[in-house]
């Protein structure tokens, strides 16, 4: 089964709208595992408008199924998570002050900083995990970067499933026989919802882990969490 990481930044958004401790980014993630998350997402962004690096070290000690913390690869973001000690980081190439992800690694342009990257996370014990769009080169190159897995981003796969969902979903399994053939763990993630994520596993059930934050945090306000949750994982199942 493709296991859910829950991503909690918009948990963390509202917060930070109005100050104080309301809603509790911990208690979030405590409750999400509670009700069958089998992981926790956050992406800290040096402006620090959502996920806080202070959210970061709270989040550790209650995390008890993994930890996976996007991000670019600045000296900071990488003391970060080495200092935490994350079970998985998700290498973005997010400028600064983007609103959200909106493409993957360039993973030949990139490859000796990424392979850096990757090799100071490994020998913490870190699995590695970079972003890239479903493009056959990228994924051969980011297998030469030494990385564990790749998630793909699965942005364009949604804005195309309502109108063809077969050829939406077609370059994301060429993308994933290629990574497997490269001895590479697939994830995925960006704008997977209830409407579209079952396909997506079914089609390609190599997918180790999709890490979904904004469509189901949406989903539980009418929804609650725990029941949003577990209608995430019925498409799972």
């Amino acid at each position: 089964m493709t296991r859910l990481s829950v991503n909690i930044n918009k948990i963390a958004t509202l917060r930070n709208a109005r100050g104080g401790f309301i809603p509790d980014v911990v208690k979030a993630a405590i409750d999400c595992q509670r009700f069958g998350a089998q992981g926790i997402t956050v992406h800290p962004r040096p402006d620090e408008r959502h996920i806080r690096r202070q959210d970061v070290l709270d989040l550790k000690p209650v995390i008890v199924t993994e930890f996976n913390i996007e991000g670019y690869p600045t000296e900071d973001f990488l003391k970060l998570v080495t200092l935490v000690k994350a079970d998985q980081v998700t290498l973005v190439p997010d400028a600064p002050g983007q609103i959200t992800s909106d493409h993957g690694w360039d993973t030949l342009t990139h490859r000796s900083f990424l392979t850096e990257v990757v090799a100071r996370l490994k020998e913490t014990g870190i699995r590695t995990s970079l972003f890239v769009d479903p493009d056959q080169s990228l994924v051969e190159g980011a297998a030469l970067t030494g990385t564990d897995r790749i998630e793909l981003y699965t942005e364009p796969y949604a804005t195309q499933y309502p109108v063809d969902r077969a050829e939406a979903v077609r370059p994301f399994v060429l993308a994933a026989k290629v990574a497997t053939a490269c001895g590479l763990g697939i994830n995925a993630g960006h704008d997977l919802s209830l409407e579209n994520l079952k396909y997506l596993v079914q089609m390609i059930p190599e997918i180790k882990e999709v890490s979904i934050g904004h469509a189901l945090i949406a989903d539980a306000l009418y929804l609650g969490l725990e029941n949003a949750i577990q209608k995430y994982l019925d498409c799972l199942r």
